[in-house]
């Protein structure tokens, strides 16, 4: 299993009207914006619980002193070989297990990203058998609000104090502003979606709910496969005045880690159809794994504007930085509209970082409400093993192997989200109606499906491998290679054991003593 509950909690989950005002939960029931009856819930102000039920104890310490030496002895002679052992939980002791995760992204089998309850994207396992666990701090969401031009807020909607910042006086990210404390807004999960309401933060006046949507629908094969999430955001304006407010979205070139680092990346703006613009940043992996490429977007239609910044450094030696561009989105609230025409940036260098950011602008009338929506998309059309063998992932089936079907992807996502949250609430409902269950039996039946997501899966179109055959042969691949009657074309299904034991589709664990 991965390390440790996804969404753990020992105590009830509190009800919704617990955590928020009754009055804003009711202001937010707009265009699905408030928050479900029954979900995990935590206070953004919270932090993570480390958890005891993975802490060794004394005795068993000693108990499992003589197999912790053959394991290490183990270990290092693969080393030695130039190779890594399968299990190695010695790795994992900066990473304990803690109740830090939320709804991770996406759908099923093509890559995964986790988002944090505080907000922070993290836990990227893109690649197969490889989990980058520590979050990228650059991929954010912010908000900046304008009232009469003389009130003015501007925060990034994560709290602040977060690891990775450094002093506010350099260049990158430290210098946004950081002033969210999270006592005023919770996070609500659901699986597959989750809610992050901002009861008056940073605005006092504005009343803010971001609902996270992936495609995790029962029986839909193909929506199921898609790489894609959707974020909406409902404001609901309770002040006198009319607000501008501008929503950004950050994303860094990287697939956690240091992958940012390697240099080679390259960002490229977009226009896509139904007024849908962001940016392509198409990442080229370490050690020969095939490469990846995000689209961040945002929908633009007669209320909302969507403007582009295609490449932001974190450094001085950068042409726009991390703080140049936050200056600017303070001061105008959106980037130049030109910037979308500027085509494919030149790539980057070794050691630098590049960032993208998506802005989307719209004005709040007093007691009025609005939409915002903005996804994110990433297409890894390969995926390869250790050993050599490449397969295409499911979703290429329907979306094709080219990087730019990450266009297509977002594209898709912001026309569809409705539907998807049509055919969750027709799985769903019954289930959190039904009085004969408790509500924690509910949260969990939902919440513990996480795993199918961001449990390291890997869904394959039936006969795509790419590579030569006759590397079906390696162990690590041999799942795949078994004959298989799949009448309905649904490809073929990894789940990984757990992060410090990469075994692919070990059934004997799961159902052992059941």
């Amino acid at each position: 299993m991965v390390s440790g509950n996804l969404l753990y909690r020992r105590k009830r989950s509190w009800r919704a009207d617990e955590f928020v005002s009754r009055s804003t939960l009711q202001l937010l029931d707009f265009d699905d914006g408030s928050p479900p009856e029954h979900a995990w819930r935590r206070k953004l102000s919270s932090h993570a619980n480390r958890l005891k039920e993975f802490n060794v104890t004394f005795r068993e310490a000693i108990r499992m002193m003589k197999l912790g030496l053959r394991l290490w002895s183990y270990i290092r002679e693969e080393a030695s070989h130039g190779r890594k052992a399968p299990i190695d939980p010695f790795t994992r002791e900066g990473n304990k297990p803690s109740a830090s995760q939320g709804v991770p992204l996406g759908g099923m089998g093509s890559g995964s990203i986790s988002r944090g309850f505080r907000g922070e994207f993290k836990h990227w396992q893109i690649t197969p058998g490889s989990c980058e666990m520590s979050p990228v701090m650059a991929n954010q969401f912010s908000i900046f609000v304008t009232r009469g031009g003389t009130k003015k807020y501007a925060s990034v909607l994560s709290p602040g104090q977060l690891d990775g910042l450094k002093k506010s006086t350099d260049d990158g990210i430290s210098s946004w502003d950081w002033k969210l404390k999270g006592d005023r807004s919770t996070y609500h999960a659901l699986f597959p979606r989750a809610w992050t309401v901002y009861d008056g933060e940073p605005d006092p006046e504005l009343k803010v709910s971001c609902r996270q949507i992936s495609p995790f629908i029962p029986h839909d094969y193909q929506e199921s496969s898609l790489p894609t999430s959707v974020f909406v955001y409902t404001l609901v304006n309770t002040g006198k005045e009319r607000a501008k407010v501008s929503l950004l979205m950050t994303w860094a070139n990287s697939i956690g880690g240091l992958s940012h680092h390697s240099g080679d990346h390259v960002n490229e703006p977009f226009v896509g159809k139904n007024g849908v613009s962001g940016v392509l940043l198409h990442h080229k992996t370490a050690n020969n794994n095939p490469p990846v490429t995000f689209a961040i977007a945002a929908c633009e239609n007669q209320n909302v504007n969507v403007t582009v910044l295609p490449v932001f450094g974190l450094s001085g030696e950068s042409s726009v930085t991390a703080r140049g561009m936050w200056g600017t989105m303070v001061q105008d609230g959106s980037f130049d509209q030109d910037n979308l025409n500027t085509g494919p940036s030149m790539p980057s260098l070794l050691g630098d970082t590049v960032c993208a950011a998506v802005s989307a602008s719209t004005w709040v009338e007093p007691h009025g409400r609005c939409a915002v929506v903005f996804a994110l998309a990433w297409s890894s059309p390969q995926v390869k093993f250790k050993k050599g063998s490449t397969y295409y992932r499911r979703y290429t089936k329907f979306y094709g192997t080219s990087p730019r079907s990450a266009v297509n992807l977002v594209e898709d996502a912001l026309m569809k989200y409705k539907h998807w949250e049509e055919e969750i609430d027709k799985w769903q409902t019954p289930v959190l109606q039904d009085e004969r269950l408790p509500e924690w039996y509910k949260i969990t039946l939902f919440n513990e499906l996480y795993f199918l997501v961001a449990g390291g899966t890997v869904w394959i179109d039936s006969g795509s491998l790419v590579s030569d055959a006759d590397n079906k042969s390696n162990p690590e691949e041999s799942n795949l290679s078994h004959e298989i009657d799949d009448k309905e074309n649904v490809g073929k299904f990894l789940y990984l054991e757990g992060i410090e034991y990469f075994m692919w589709c070990t059934y004997d664990s799961c159902f052992a003593g059941r």
